[in-house]
């Protein structure tokens, strides 16, 4: 490869030009939102805007969003409520959500990684406490689109109240929060090319939810603090684009099956997770057996590309990545897995490079010629 190809959307997407002058102009024009003066009132007109274009990214009702710090605030800020007796879990959520309740109940998914609904329907009815199911809309290291929409019935049917988080769905594939029928839902502007340090919380009904953060009224009570203006900013910026650029972003698919298609020609054995199922356009999971993630990884950096074992929350273990392993997948394979992530930047050139390095890497490692 000649120059670096980024391969590693899924952690963090490169931040949108539009985005980066729109946050140095709002810092520019300055001014606390929660002031009463001009300036004040010029930086709240700015935050609501933002707040619109966030809900419609995912056909939400503008007054049930709250921004947040980040995705991972948003899931703590959800399934943290005193209310909520019982939460229950998939086994393939992010450790935001995972780790939010240490009391969680988890629900397991299926070899294939979907959920298992006939799991969580059991869980349902196991107990009457009041419960929140908390699902995933896709995940962050297969990709793999999860049936909320089902989940979300069986919720309400028993009582529940459900939690999407779509951090790694919103702006990749179309999302209706209420087709989808959730109560709360997670995003974050950085996955989309917004600033980091960004994220949202949305509530289809806002007084559900509990303060997170004490302090001032920020955020109609229920996240404290100054309004971060520019990153919000850049965050209803990224929106924007984001949900104009949905089409090109689902043909994607289209570089995605081509690499995996190259790599099933270079290696037969390979196993693609989550192949013929929905899954993000943009991501591929594989592994090849007696092919170390980590070899793969620092090769393939060496070499020019950017791409990751799984989620960068949970970089630098040398273990079976915990989503595979809830499927069952054995450590001889799972220890060998890589995550592929595709972008807006990415081209077809992007894709032949990566391959070309990757049966150098392969080739040179399992001793063929």
């Amino acid at each position: 490869m000649t120059s670096r190809s980024y391969l590693d959307f899924n952690a963090t997407a490169p931040t949108r030009p539009e985005v980066i002058d729109a946050v140095a102009e709002a810092m520019r024009e300055g001014g606390n939102a929660s002031s009463v003066h001009a300036d004040g009132r010029a930086a709240r007109a700015r935050v609501e805007k933002a707040r619109q274009h966030v809900a419609t990214l995912v056909g939400a009702d503008a007054t049930g969003v709250i921004f947040t710090g980040s995705g991972t605030e948003s899931n703590n800020q959800a399934l943290r409520c005193d209310n909520i007796e019982r939460i229950i879990v998939s086994a393939v959520e992010h450790e935001s959500v995972l780790q939010a309740r240490p009391d969680a109940v988890v629900c397991p998914v299926t070899p294939e990684g979907l959920v298992d609904l006939d799991a969580l329907a059991r869980l349902l009815e196991e107990s009457e406490k009041s419960t929140m199911v908390s699902i995933m809309l896709a995940n962050n290291e297969t990709g793999i689109v999860q049936p909320v929409a089902e989940a979300t019935q069986l919720a309400h049917n028993a009582g529940a109240l459900f939690h999407c988080d779509a951090v790694q769905a919103a702006g990749k594939i179309p999302v209706d929060m209420k087709a989808l029928g959730v109560d709360s839902m997670a995003l974050s502007a950085h996955k989309i090319g917004g600033p980091q340090g960004v994220g949202a919380l949305i509530c289809k009904t806002p007084s559900m939810m509990p303060r997170f953060v004490h302090g001032g009224g920020q955020e109609s009570g229920l996240r404290a603090g100054t309004e971060n203006v520019p990153g919000i900013v850049g965050y209803g910026v990224a929106a924007e684009c984001a949900l104009a650029g949905l089409n090109d972003f689902g043909a994607l698919a289209n570089l995605r099956d081509a690499l995996e298609e190259h790599v099933l020609a270079i290696e037969p054995s390979a196993v693609i997770f989550g192949k013929g199922l929905d899954r993000l356009p943009n991501t591929s999971k594989f592994a090849t057996k007696g092919l170390t993630s980590e070899v793969q990884v620092m090769g393939l950096d060496l070499d020019g590309a950017s791409i990751s074992a799984g989620s960068a929350c949970s970089a630098g273990r040398v273990e079976t990545p915990y989503v595979l392993a809830a499927m069952g997948i054995p450590d001889e394979i799972g220890l060998c897995a890589v995550r592929i992530s595709l972008g807006w930047t990415t081209t077809p050139a992007d894709i032949d490079g990566f391959i070309a390095g990757w049966q150098k890497l392969h080739d040179r490692k399992l001793g063929k010629s």
